[in-house]
C-alpha cells in the first residue's frame, strides 16, 4: 500500500516536469491540479502520480505525465482557445486541457475507451468544457472548427490533411512525427497560404494513429 501523501506526489511530479525543461507555470499547475488517480485503471492507482505509462483497456495506455507536460507547453493552449485532442484515452489529457483552454473536443476510436473516459471528466465537474466523440480522428470534428489548437497523443508520418484544415490560421497543432526513425513530438503552426511550418520539440513513444472506427471495443 502506498503510504505517500498525494501532495507530496504531485509536488514530485511537478519537480519531473520542471527538470524536463517544462516551465510554463500554467502547464505544471494544470497537471498539478488534475487528480491523475480517478482516470487510471484501478490496479494501477498507487501509481498515477509517477512518471510512467500506464496500461488502460483496448491494448492502449496513458502518456507519461512529463510527455504530457512537454506537448502541452509546446501547445500554448490560452483561456480563450477551443482545442482538438485525438485520443481521448482515459480521458486525463482533455482533464488537464480544460485547466488550460476555453473548450476541448476529444475524439476516440474506440467506444470502450470514450465510454470510460466519461465519469471522472464528470468527477472534476467540466463536463460543460469538453465533449467527446467516438469517431474517426483523421477526420477530426469538421462543424466545430476551427480549432485554436490540436493535440494529437498518436503518431503518425504527417498531420493528417483534414486535422490541417481545421486549424486556424496562426493556430498550433502539436504531434508525434516519425521523423529519421524516431517519433518526434512536433509543433506545428498553420500559415496564412495553408501551409505548415514545423520544429521539433522532442522525442517520445507513441501507439500509432490508426485510421477508422473500432468494431468491438
Amino acid at each position: 500500500m502506498n503510504d505517500v501523501n498525494p501532495r507530496f506526489q504531485a509536488a514530485r511530479l511537478v519537480l519531473a516536469l520542471r527538470q524536463a525543461g517544462v516551465t510554463d507555470h500554467r502547464v505544471t499547475e494544470a497537471i498539478e491540479t488534475t487528480p491523475r488517480n480517478i482516470f487510471v485503471p484501478r490496479p494501477f492507482e498507487e501509481d498515477a502520480w509517477d512518471n510512467v505509462e500506464l496500461p488502460i483497456d483496448c491494448g492502449q495506455s496513458m502518456t507519461r505525465p512529463v510527455t504530457v507536460g512537454v506537448m502541452l507547453q509546446a501547445l500554448g493552449a490560452e483561456k480563450d482557445h477551443t482545442v482538438l485532442e485525438i485520443g481521448t484515452g482515459s480521458g486525463y489529457v482533455a482533464g488537464v486541457l480544460t485547466r488550460l483552454a476555453r473548450r476541448v473536443y476529444s475524439i476516440d476510436r474506440y467506444r470502450t475507451l470514450v465510454e470510460k473516459a466519461r465519469p471522472p471528466l464528470e468527477q472534476m465537474g467540466v463536463t460543460s468544457q469538453v465533449e467527446i466523440r467516438h469517431a474517426d480522428g483523421w477526420f477530426g470534428w469538421p462543424e466545430a472548427a476551427p480549432f485554436d489548437r490540436i493535440i494529437v497523443t498518436a503518431s503518425s508520418s504527417e498531420l493528417p490533411a483534414d486535422l490541417g484544415r481545421q486549424l486556424a490560421v496562426g493556430g498550433v497543432a502539436v504531434m508525434p512525427i516519425e521523423r529519421d526513425g524516431q517519433e518526434m513530438i512536433i509543433r506545428l503552426v498553420r500559415q496564412a497560404d495553408g501551409s505548415l511550418h514545423e520544429a521539433k520539440v522532442g522525442i517520445g513513444t507513441f501507439t500509432a494513429l490508426q485510421p477508422g472506427i473500432a468494431r468491438e471495443l
